[in-house]
């Protein structure tokens, strides 16, 4: 059976009425009088008293109120995105009970942001399958079927036009590699076939092949086998990192690690760009550590303007 606490409300009320009625026996049993002007002395025993009860009930009403200033600082500063945040418990009372109740509050939100985008996720994968399925599969065959159709008219056209049609088939043909490239971005098949080591060296070559910065990747062998849901996340977070090197930080040298520290592996993206602005939380941020915390990882940010930009992502290893 559940054991009944005294409210707060009427726990303040049992407080003040214990030290009015200390105050009251005081001056009931102790031969203590006011005249009708009242003396220099006579105040300073007044002011004593007052001070020893407003002093008495300040002891007593903090032990029962100091946990609910605590809770309310706290759900001022809490962020979900950086789980973990607790108070300190161990004291009873109302105050214990709600700082208990508060940090229970937040495991739950925490556990249910988790499995909701984890969910989300999911859905976004299974989304991005399906589109670049649907560009290989019908974008990347008309193309090809276009390819083919302009090879033969070239074959039977007159020599004026010869070259024209040349020029249709390259930008044809930039077309059909625009679409294969997107759609191995999508969805890569080389980290299903080959696993994260190959899919991370074929995203860095592909980064640096296509006008982005020099990537240089340093992957420790023998590294354990993730589940695969931890994989895609360690890719995706190297892609958008090297994205964000490019495109904002306007890097031209960045360098990808993948090792294994403890019962970590940790990737790290690390860049030669303008820094990471005070304050940076853009979507892309927010992407990735909402990846990283599905998967039981912790994402960090380092860096500052004008001395580049440090991604670190750890994920558990798990016992086998």
């Amino acid at each position: 059976m559940r054991t009944q606490t005294v409210p707060l409300y009427w726990k303040v009320c049992l407080i003040n009425g214990a030290v009015f009625l200390a105050g009251t026996v005081a001056l009931l049993f102790f031969p203590v009088s006011v005249s009708r002007r009242p003396l220099v002395s006579e105040a300073v025993v007044l002011t004593l008293g007052l001070t020893v009860m407003l002093v008495l009930n300040a002891l007593l009403l903090r032990a029962s109120l100091a946990p609910i200033d605590r809770v309310v600082r706290q759900m001022a500063k809490v962020d979900l995105l950086e789980p973990g945040q607790r108070l300190p418990g161990g004291a009873g009372g109302p105050g214990g009970h709600l700082v208990a109740s508060f940090n229970a509050m937040l495991d739950r939100l925490e556990s249910e942001r988790s499995s909701s985008d984890a969910r989300a996720l999911a859905a976004e994968e299974e989304e991005r399958h399906r589109i670049a399925r649907e560009l290989h599969d019908e974008v990347g065959q008309q193309l090809t079927v276009v390819l083919l159709g302009l090879k033969q008219v070239q074959q039977r056209a007159p020599a004026e036009l010869v070259d024209e049609l040349e020029l249709v088939r390259e930008s044809a043909r930039a077309g059909l590699d625009d679409v294969r490239r997107v759609a191995r971005e999508l969805r890569p098949g080389v980290l299903d076939d080959l696993g994260l080591h190959s899919a991370l060296a074929a995203l860095a070559t592909g980064f640096s092949a296509h006008g982005g910065a020099t990537v240089r990747r340093s992957i420790a062998p023998g590294l354990p086998a993730l589940p695969p849901a931890t994989e895609l996340v360690v890719y995706r977070v190297a892609q958008e990192a090297l994205t964000n090197a490019a495109r904002h930080a306007r890097a031209t040298s960045v360098e990808l690690t993948l090792q294994r520290l403890g019962d970590r592996v940790v990737l790290g993206v690390e860049d030669d760009g303008r820094g990471l602005p005070a304050g940076a939380s853009g979507a892309g941020v927010r992407g990735m550590r909402e990846r990283a915390r599905s998967v039981g990882g912790v994402l960090e940010l380092t860096g500052s303007p004008g001395k580049g930009t440090r991604v670190r992502l750890s994920v558990p290893v798990e016992a086998t």
